[in-house]
């Protein structure tokens, strides 16, 4: 499953790595298989798109950017349209989203006039893509590596679409005699790659809800991390980050751990760097990180609830109006995109603001 093009040697790397000074926790590899600079997955060869590993919700419809853009204005116009402001994408994918953004964005030009464009994307390769498909749009970005980066002297919009699956977690298992962590180690004659128990070293917050013998479930600092960071940002610029991503919406155990390669699911150790690996995300703990550090959280909503709440049926039927040729397509998006069995209902939506009076767009009770 290797492609030609991909740096060879990482699992070897790993396996004497792991032979050398234990095993690596689940996070630590996932993190080393996407981001290792010779040969990880989003630093030589991300593939996003019907021809490559995996399809984003931008990638299915234009709705989506284009409903995004909308959710941006209105959120501008709701802080007082602040005659200067940033405009944040976190994992901009292949530029897409923005470039669909962007162009809905036209109907309030005093919008776009305000509007400071920054980019956060770790992968040089993505840079690239992103860089030409923006190179027309109505605004041109610049890069920064990380939320930190950003100036805190305008109000923040930010637009976070798939980037908590990327963050990778811990995982541990309950047995009959307590809790081990998972980990990767090797086998015997340094050929493979394997899970095993180890002994937990370090802090290990168990879990409030009941585990069964067997179960594992997933903790991950780098998701509460980003969530607390965002909080302090819009906490203080004034703003409101939008989180989109597949997962959890309440605590509970379970192993979201998979590779995805043309598509389909693959064996997460088989080839370190060939495949796009993820885990879920785990909104519980990202927003109550957020809310710890002192910004305010609407409650998660379905992918499917959220986009109707933007009106995308209303979209979707213009679209259909004016192109009625293109209707079965336009309807096999929309449910794509919003129907429980898609994306609609594993797909959440949530957002983490500043200052409390702020009613976000799409999360109205």
């Amino acid at each position: 499953m290797t492609p030609p093009d991909l740096k060879p040697g990482l699992k070897a790397r790993l396996a004497r790595e792991i032979a050398l000074t234990g095993p690596m926790s689940v996070a630590d590899y996932v993190a080393r298989c996407l981001h290792d600079p010779q040969a990880g997955y989003y630093s030589t060869r991300p593939a996003l798109g019907e021809g490559g590993d995996f399809i984003t919700a931008p990638l299915v419809s234009q709705m989506f950017g284009e409903l995004i853009g909308l959710w941006a204005v209105e959120t501008w116009r709701r802080l007082g349209s602040p005659d200067r402001f940033r405009l944040v994408e976190v994992g901009p994918g292949d530029g897409t989203l923005m470039d669909d953004a962007l162009r809905a964005a036209r109907l309030d030009p005093d919008f776009l006039t305000a509007c400071d464009l920054i980019l956060i994307e770790p992968s040089a390769p993505l840079r690239g893509v992103q860089a030409r498909r923006l190179a027309h749009a109505d605004l041109h970005p610049r890069w920064v590596s990380s939320l930190q980066a950003i100036d805190t002297d305008a109000p923040v919009i930010l637009i976070a679409n798939e980037v908590l699956d990327c963050l990778p977690a811990r995982q541990f298992v309950k047995t009959e005699d307590g809790w081990s962590e998972r980990k990767i180690g090797v086998t015997d004659d340094g050929s493979d790659l394997l899970f095993g128990l180890s002994q937990i070293t370090g802090g290990f917050e168990r879990p409030a809800y009941e585990v069964e013998p067997g179960q594992i479930i997933e903790i991950s600092d780098q998701q509460a991390a980003f969530g607390r960071d965002l909080a302090l940002l819009v906490a203080e610029t004034s703003g409101a980050a939008l989180l989109i991503d597949y997962g959890r919406d309440r605590p509970g155990p379970g192993d979201t751990l998979q590779g995805l390669y043309r598509h389909a699911k693959v064996d997460p150790l088989a080839d370190p760097g060939a495949a796009d690996l993820t885990q879920w995300a785990d909104f519980p703990r990202v927003l109550e990180a957020a809310l710890r550090a002192g910004a305010d959280v609407t409650g998660c909503r379905t992918q499917g609830d959220f986009l109707r709440a933007l009106g995308i049926d209303t979209r979707a039927d213009r679209l259909k109006a004016g192109r009625p040729q293109a209707a079965p397509v336009i309807d096999r998006q929309l449910n794509r995109l919003t129907a429980d069995d898609q994306m609609g209902t594993l797909f959440k939506a949530a957002a983490i603001f500043s200052p409390r009076s702020l009613a976000v767009p799409g999360f109205e009770t």
